[in-house]
């Protein structure tokens, strides 16, 4: 195996040239398979048209090889054999990336998605996450100790994507982002050692991976600190879309000073169905859904105002943190057609609030919309440069999505967005959310990290200097 490998191990720079998987000898083929224990999926099996779908159904890539991985080991003789072999590498952990960069043409996924497990330590309220599981497995085991790790909106989301690019969700202006909670974790680098990172041990690395994305490494596992949350007040508030410049004028008013148990993200959308009443079916509308971690009579009072604004439909009572971390799981399943755009605000001026009503009035399919996350709070309170995630000082984090069933209108629904966001862009902090970014380009890349761009590509020519890991939102190595 050493002498069949040694051939396609010459000393060639893959940063700059690549090879087709059909192009290698079905030998290497079989040695790599020989090294696994999780299966190897190749495009004339069965299960390759299966394997191949990722959460956004506009995605139609064509990968040569699957290393579905099991272990450690598995994601070890993964990376060594696409570095060896000078093979594109692609890791896709839960699948929802926007851009579909878990994917790439004719080259090698390492799939994580068999690399599961959810440890529980109440002696210090940490959990310990599998590189392949999904934020609702996760939030199903926490849960019955009372417990949270702050994450997303939705449960489907990996674990991985999600708190490498940052982790913006509802439990970020009470106890930050994903990143923030983040104590340690297990990685895989790109010549195939492995080691782990935290605030002790390669502190270097550890600081890159806190919303660097997947550009270093492979992570295997993740330590999170946890919070007591077990319910929480949540749900959705809605006004007629002709109010949107009032109401967000009042809200960007109101959410920069509540209390941070209090976070509300403002959205324009079409009510496409059930569960909502017939009445809102098809009817767009400016709307904000809550999140609450206090009691129901502190509750009441700050929600006063927003009652007193009139709601058209105000759904917002307790649940259990995991059921609004599912309320929007049956509207947004997997297969849709998606497409991304995103920007960080400093504000809701007048030109803002003009261009959501003039966009969220003429939005294309029932599923398209348009969120704008408050980064206040915990979230706010770190400094800028103690992560890679830049924008600590932005009010907003941005995202319009054009979504819908039918490929058919696929290029509508991209249209749509695409005009949103250059409406929206001149009035913008510069950068997005690197989770909420199709693949935009280099220049937006470093857009998004601001003056942190320059301390990762140090970073990263140090521990993959030929940019094996670059099907990502990429930061190339320093010396590149």
């Amino acid at each position: 195996m050493v002498k069949l490998l040694s051939i396609f191990n010459k000393p060639t720079n893959i940063y700059s040239m690549k090879n087709l998987v059909k192009n290698l000898k079905p030998e290497i083929i079989e040695g790599l398979a020989s090294k696994l224990r999780g299966e190897l999926i190749k495009p004339t099996d069965s299960k390759y048209n299966e394997t191949r779908k990722v959460y956004n159904g506009m995605i139609n890539k064509h990968p040569g090889l699957f290393v579905m991985c099991v272990d450690v080991a598995d994601v070890i003789a993964a990376v060594n054999f696409g570095r060896e072999n000078n093979v594109l590498v692609a890791v896709r952990g839960g699948g929802h990336n926007g851009g579909g960069l878990g994917l790439c043409n004719d080259g090698l996924v390492i799939d994580l998605s068999g690399i599961k497990f959810v440890r529980v330590d109440t002696s210090n309220n940490t959990v310990r996450v599998g590189g392949g599981n999904l934020w609702g497995e996760v939030d199903h085991a926490t849960h019955p100790f009372g417990l949270a790790v702050p994450a997303g909106i939705i449960s489907t989301t990996g674990v991985g994507g999600l708190t490498l690019g940052g982790g913006v969700g509802h439990l970020s202006r009470k106890y930050g982002l994903t990143i923030d909670n983040l104590l340690e974790a297990d990685m895989v680098l790109a010549d195939g050692s492995f080691i782990t990172v935290n605030k002790d041990q390669n502190t270097d690395l550890f600081w890159a991976i806190r919303g660097g994305g997947g550009n270093f490494g492979i992570v295997t596992s993740f330590k999170f600190q946890a919070h007591p949350v077990k319910n929480v007040i949540g749900g959705p508030t809605l006004w007629p879309i002709e109010r949107t410049e009032e109401i967000m004028e009042w809200y960007h008013n109101f959410i920069h000073t509540a209390p941070d148990e209090l976070n509300g993200f403002i959205a324009t959308m079409i009510i496409p169905g059930p569960p909502f009443p017939d009445f809102l079916h098809g009817n767009q509308y400016c709307g904000i859904v809550w999140c609450f971690t206090g009691n129901q009579s502190e509750f009441d009072k700050l929600i006063k105002p927003a009652m007193d604004l009139n709601p058209v439909f105000a759904h917002v009572g307790e649940m259990p943190y995991p059921a609004i971390q599912t309320l929007f799981d049956g509207l947004l399943p997997p297969g849709l057609q998606w497409y991304w755009r995103a920007d960080f605000f400093n504000e809701l001026g007048p030109e803002i609030r003009a261009n959501h009503l003039k966009f969220g009035s003429n939005i294309p399919t029932p599923l398209s919309q348009m969120h704008m996350y408050p980064i206040s709070g915990a979230a706010s309170r770190v400094a800028i440069n103690n992560t890679p995630w830049a924008y600590r000082d932005a009010k907003y984090a941005g995202v319009i999505v054009g979504v819908d069933s039918d490929p058919k209108n696929a290029d509508m629904i991209t249209n749509w967005c695409k005009d949103y966001w250059e409406a929206l862009h001149p009035y913008s902090s510069g950068g997005a959310y690197s989770n909420f970014m199709m693949d935009e380009g280099q220049e937006r890349v470093k857009a998004s990290y601001k003056g942190n761009y320059d301390r990762l590509a140090q970073i990263k020519n140090k521990y993959d200097p030929n940019n094996l890991f670059r099907v990502n939102q990429n930061i190339k190595p320093a010396s590149k």
